[in-house]
């Protein structure tokens, strides 16, 4: 592994950790609280764009809210976490993050496709593999539920995302494209959100903000992992999320995966990570 993969990785790694504690607070707030998922998403939108406008806005141009392809990316990614956090309200945070890795898959093929992104049978068969470990979570047909299925349509607006980030990288910096994103799901979602408000407890304050910071950080520790090596080395390691969603649904709620889903997810682990050695051989 490269010396600037070695230093990428601890931020990366900790961007794997934020993202799905962010959820997990986001679960106790849907299913716990009985709070909305669209208000939810609204206030990780709304606050994430608070508290990191200081520090991006001044290098933010105006005219980005001008390009119709930024809004299509912000609408993808608002639909997958008002996706995601409406599964959440009901499945075990593991088998939500299992489904949703459909989303890495999607965007490999779109890339493929659309961008003229290389090819490989090695990679196609990791993709396979990967998605026989989404099947084994989510269960199509024998033991699917309706959360599960929001799970999906959450990984398949990400995967739309991710495709939409690598067009468009060279639109604007990695941080103002952040700042974007933010801004407009908070817009997007504020008439949907905004009349769902809860009554704002002590609790629902707390778990609202470490909603949005575990979401906003996490994905700002990812930016700056990607500066410091190149996307394609770190993106195996965004299959780490798996473990830190299982162990957290373990922690906080108690819950452990059936042998199939752990199985499914145990797969998906091993075909993220094995892409990492094609590439290294690659190289």
């Amino acid at each position: 592994m490269r010396s600037d993969t070695l230093r990428a990785l601890p931020l990366m790694l900790l961007a794997m950790a934020l993202i799905p504690a962010g959820d997990t607070a986001g679960k106790l707030l849907t299913g716990g609280e009985g709070v909305a998922p669209l208000w939810v998403a609204f206030s990780r939108f709304a606050l994430g764009a608070v508290i990191l406008a200081p520090f991006v806005l001044h290098i933010t141009p105006p005219r980005i809210f001008l390009d119709w392809r930024i809004w299509l990316r912000a609408l993808f990614i608002a639909g997958g976490i008002v996706s995601i956090l409406t599964a959440l309200k009901t499945e075990p945070i593991a088998n939500v993050f299992g489904a949703f890795f459909v989303g890495p898959i999607l965007s490999w093929l779109l890339s493929v496709w659309l961008l003229r992104e290389g090819f490989s049978w090695p990679r196609l068969g990791l993709v396979c593999l990967g998605f026989l470990g989404v099947i084994l979570v989510v269960k199509p047909g024998f033991g699917m539920t309706p959360g599960l299925g929001f799970a999906v349509l959450a990984g398949i607006f990400y995967g739309a995302f991710l495709t939409a980030s690598r067009w468009l990288a060279g639109v604007a910096r990695p941080r103002a494209l952040l700042m974007s994103q933010l801004v407009i799901g908070a817009l997007v979602l504020a008439p949907l959100g905004l009349p769902q408000t809860p009554e704002i407890t002590a609790r629902v304050g707390w778990l609202t903000l470490a909603s949005a910071l575990g979401s906003m950080l996490g994905n700002l520790c990812l930016i700056l992992a990607l500066r410091m090596a190149p996307a394609s080395r770190l993106a195996p390691f965004v299959y780490t999320q798996l473990i830190a969603a299982t162990s957290l649904g373990w922690l906080v709620f108690g819950v452990w995966p059936d042998a199939l889903a752990f199985a499914g997810l145990v797969i998906l682990l091993v075909s993220g990570l094995a892409s990492l050695g094609l590439r290294e051989r690659a190289d």
